[in-house]
């Protein structure tokens, strides 16, 4: 009741500020392509082309429209994109979400975006239930399902709500029936594949994307909605977790988007995140879960962007869960390092491998904000930043892990030890997250999710392919306590960490420090895992300040009982 006090409170607030602009770098790219007045064709294919065609002819019906002036254009005399705005689906999780987001993109007018949406509140969810769904269902009781329902009804409703064209409310009607269609298939073959999987969950950014670009047009923006892959976006053909092709997609983007010759008023290209377009099979591709952030980050790498703007429900990137540590403050300023550590081990803020394109850019940031209060700074990442005054950054926790201690028996103080036990979890397709090892030894954890097969199955086979080399032990349900923060004060944070794990009597069974140097994970008991992150917390951020930036910015450092602190100028 509170959060929701608290949004509700910012909201007002937020509409009340319309002239507040975002923080942008000061320079623009010189090359920053916009859109161009049609979309790229990505496949020759008979059902593609009649797709096409479709979708043109209801973007033209839809542009005959006297569209009344509700909201100003944004970028007005801007030629060319020069931001990348994302929002998330709890950004877009209904009409009255929509509308607030519309008027966030319009309140900067010196800014033309690049808009890059997520499928709206639940949706992904209840498409991979449809999908699960399907598999049990009968053909005849397919249009029965709860959530195809709930689908159809939450987004005809938005329709309705928003007052889009008719024409499309018309093509979102049909999109529904094609997605009941693709579960009969389902059913009939008794299969969810993963291609047939990331073809399910794609309705979502296409639906919700759509919706939105009428909505702009109806209220006198000029805007027009493009599937990634129209643009370019080519991945590789790994369903449910492709990797983006930089290579093939940078440029082809920057081309799809690039200005048309002669156009007064460039429009608003609203983007599907999340999705691609294999580069063998030429089917539709997903990025993963959160994979709109990654879409966001490579659409500003190819523009050459200064920044782009990834807004979601919190006040930044947060010093730790705020679900379970109520006293979480927002952090200022993260490094790509940091920001991608913090992802890997679970927070739920950005995409794993959102940092990458800014990274391959050398010159673009991201910047973290809250569409629920649109005033709040965010969090700036950046290629580096000042570590003086940082000790600890972030806390994160990462529940349900298995950790796997391996004892060398036959190959003691022989070369190969290591080669062996990893080349055993590639075959297994095992991904490992955190790892400690001497010359004969090795303990890594496990994250049950990223275990291909069954998980009893896989550890079994393991274990039985290198007890000829090895003694194999497993233990489930910790968790893994990660700070991400300054290692060149290493020391002092484990001094700290160890005195409130002595005082709370919390035990540590394994740590490592990531050659990254901005990581130190500790492995804990999984059912003291959120009473450790509580106390870390309280010893690093909730006692008073002890140093500060030179723009007066209070940064987190302090210490819950009052010893071990000096101040730092």
């Amino acid at each position: 009741m509170q959060l929701a006090a608290q949004r509700q409170s910012a909201r007002v607030a937020s509409r009340s500020e319309r002239t507040f602009a975002p923080v942008l770098m000061p320079v623009i790219a010189p090359a920053c392509p916009i859109l161009r007045g049609r979309a790229v064709a990505t496949s020759s294919a008979p059902v593609a082309r009649k797709r096409s065609a479709l979708r043109g002819a209801v973007i033209a019906k839809a542009a005959t429209v006297d569209a009344p002036r509700k909201f100003q254009q944004p970028g007005q005399g801007v030629k060319q994109v020069n931001v990348v705005y994302k929002f998330g689906g709890s950004s877009v999780r209904d009409a009255e979400r929509m509308r607030e987001v519309a008027d966030i993109i319009c309140s900067f007018p010196q800014y033309l975006p690049c808009v890059v949406l997520s499928a709206m509140g639940k949706t992904t969810n209840m498409l991979l239930e449809c999908g699960e769904l399907a598999l049990k269902t009968p053909t005849d009781q397919i249009g029965d399902l709860a959530p195809l329902k709930n689908i159809r009804k939450l987004h005809l409703d938005t329709c309705d709500e928003l007052g889009v064209e008719a024409a499309v409310r018309t093509e979102v009607d049909r999109m529904v029936n094609e997605l009941q269609q693709l579960l009969i298939g389902i059913s009939i073959m008794q299969d969810l594949t993963p291609r047939a999987k990331d073809s399910l969950v794609s309705f979502g950014e296409r639906l919700s994307t759509r919706i939105f670009a009428s909505y702009m047009r109806v209220n006198g923006v000029a805007a027009r909605q493009h599937d990634a892959w129209e643009l370019g976006m080519t991945t590789t053909d790994d369903f449910t977790n492709a990797d983006v092709i930089y290579e093939a997609s940078l440029p082809a983007i920057k081309k799809a988007l690039a200005p048309a010759p002669g156009t007064a008023q460039p429009e608003v290209p609203i983007v599907t995140g999340f999705l691609g377009r294999g580069q063998n099979t030429g089917a539709v591709t997903t990025l993963g879960r959160g994979g709109s952030d990654l879409t966001a980050t490579v659409l500003g790498a190819a523009l050459e962007l200064p920044e782009v703007q990834v807004w979601k429900d919190v006040d930044g990137v947060l010093t730790s869960d705020p679900r379970i540590v109520p006293s979480t403050k927002p952090v200022n300023e993260l490094t790509f390092e940091e920001a991608t550590e913090l992802a890997y081990f679970g927070a739920q803020v950005l995409h794993p491998q959102a940092m990458q394109p800014a990274i391959r850019s050398g010159k673009m940031n991201v910047r973290v904000k809250n569409s629920y209060n649109r005033t709040a700074p965010g969090t700036i990442i950046s290629a580096t930043r000042p570590m003086d005054c940082t000790v600890v950054t972030s806390i994160v926790l990462k529940s349900n892990v298995t950790l796997v201690d391996i004892i060398s028996t036959r190959m003691m103080g022989q070369y190969g030890f290591l080669s062996t036990v990893f080349d055993a979890f590639r075959r297994h397709k095992i991904s490992v997250d955190v790892v400690a090892t001497s010359e004969v030894s090795v303990s890594l954890t496990l994250d049950p999710k990223k275990v291909a097969g069954a998980v009893e199955d896989e550890l079994t086979q393991l274990s039985q392919e290198l007890e000829k080399i090895a003694a194999v032990s497993f233990r489930k349900n910790l968790a893994i306590l990660s700070l991400i923060c300054n290692v060149e004060k290493t020391s002092e944070i484990l001094m700290r960490a160890f005195s409130v794990f002595q005082r709370e009597n919390i035990n540590v069974l394994m740590m490592s420090q990531g050659a990254s140097k901005t990581n130190i994970s500790l492995v804990v008991d999984g059912a003291r895992g959120v009473e450790a992150v509580q106390a870390l917390h309280r010893e690093f951020f909730d006692g008073p300040s002890v140093c500060s930036t030179n723009s007066g910015v209070t940064v987190g450092l302090g210490n819950g009982n009052g010893n071990g602190n000096g101040s730092h100028n």
